[in-house]
């Protein structure tokens, strides 16, 4: 796949996702490094004022391979509700994919923004 195609997949995601109402308004930058290789990262603010912040530098040339990532998701004062990431930590977790939440930190698949954001949505806007 290439990555102006995968952004391309990306916001279409969000907009699908707007034209819901779920999602007010997004903000996204992409700097390509090559047809295949980028670094995508944005926000995106919900309905009831919480927020998702994302970043993504992945490596689309044989697969998607998700070289960093953080998908971190936020309440309307700005506490943190959750984040998936695979930054390394001190010391080691013992796995790379993880994710943040109410002060754990437990081992993860990889998200896609769409399983995040339905996950944000039927676990914290559907209530």
């Amino acid at each position: 796949m290439l990555f102006n195609t995968y952004q391309t997949n990306i916001i279409a995601i969000i907009q699908k996702y707007m034209n819901d109402e779920w999602i007010l308004s997004f903000n996204f930058s992409v700097d390509s490094r090559s047809d295949y290789v980028g670094f995508i990262q944005g926000n995106l603010e919900f309905s009831q004022g919480s927020r998702l912040f994302f970043k993504e530098y992945i490596d689309l040339q044989e697969s998607i391979e998700k070289l960093s990532y953080s998908f971190h998701y936020q309440d309307h004062e700005n506490n943190l509700i959750f984040r998936y990431d695979n930054a390394k930590h001190k010391p080691d977790l013992g796995y790379t994919n993880h994710k943040h939440i109410k002060n754990k930190i437990i081992e993860s698949e990889i998200p896609n923004i769409e399983q995040v954001i339905l996950e944000i949505i039927n676990d914290y806007l559907n209530r």
